[in-house]
């Protein structure tokens, strides 16, 4: 058998053991979808875990910026990609949910799109798929961080800005993190020590933040806040409790905790709601 043969043969058996490329979804069927590599797929999510936008206290400022960027991208706007990065708990995966939940009924093309961390490298794909559509995509990434030796980085710094096609302009990406530069201070410090040139092999890695047009801040809230963010969960689910009480029950939990924050203020109304009888 001659080898053009040969190859031939192998090719066609490639052909048909390959899955077939997936359609794109139907994205009018949901406002929310989950991408899946191997195979690629966007898998719609039925009903998005998300509060209103209103219930989210002490953090108005990055509230009002990322409801104003995410409203003009909606409208066929420019708009900036966004790194939610600060303090654990403080909800910035829940601004973002709770803001596309805020406008998608008055923008059905709106659609939210969860990527997670590991599938990074098949980011090129995902966006490929949704290049070219009426609809407006913001592709949401969760706890983005990057350690020793993870390349997931380059891929995701490339679609930012880099190559020739670029961000396709119906897609913005929103990422949180709890690290402003997305990656721990010993990684960019071993940068620095070991590299033959530590300015140049530090900026390689850090630059991957500079291509956020937005950076919003969360910081720990105050006893106050904490308060006001489960004041406003009780009054929003109506669950009755008087003030002296829930302050008292509260601050033992957050004592128990270790800690202040929106999901702490959170943990603590679900075992109220619990113990009330509530469904929320």
């Amino acid at each position: 058998m001659s080898s053009d043969k040969a190859l031939n043969r192998i090719a066609d058996a490639l052909d048909r053991i390959s899955p077939a490329p997936r359609p794109a979804p139907d994205f009018a069927a949901a406002s929310a979808f989950v991408w899946h590599p191997d195979p690629d797929r966007l898998v719609p999510v039925d009903k998005v875990n998300r509060i209103d936008v209103g219930l989210l206290i002490g953090i108005d400022r990055s509230r009002d910026t990322l409801l104003a960027n995410t409203r003009q991208f909606a409208r066929g706007l420019p708009a900036n990609n966004a790194l939610l990065w600060g303090a654990r708990g403080m909800g910035k995966s829940s601004l973002v949910k709770a803001i596309h939940g805020n406008l998608s009924p008055d923008h059905p093309g709106l659609k939210l799109v969860e990527i997670q961390r590991e599938d990074l490298a098949s980011i090129g794909r995902c966006l490929n798929l949704l290049r070219g559509r009426a609809e407006r995509f913001v592709l949401f990434c969760d706890d983005l961080s990057f350690s020793h030796d993870d390349a997931h980085y380059k891929s995701l710094k490339a679609v930012l800005d880099g190559g020739i096609e670029g961000r396709p302009d119906n897609v913005v990406l929103y990422a949180t993190s709890n690290r402003r530069h997305l990656m721990p201070r010993d990684m960019i410090e071993n940068e620095r020590s070991s590299a033959i040139n530590p300015s140049e092999a530090v900026e390689e890695k850090v630059s991957l933040s500079d291509r956020f047009g937005l950076w919003l801040g969360f910081h720990p809230c105050d006893q106050d806040e904490y308060l006001a963010m489960i004041r406003g969960y009780c009054d929003a689910y109506a669950v009755a409790i008087d003030d002296e009480t829930l302050r008292a029950e509260a601050i033992e939990w957050q004592a128990t905790r270790g800690s202040r924050s929106g999901r702490v203020a959170w943990q603590y109304f679900t075992d109220l709601a619990g113990r009330r009888g509530v469904t929320i």
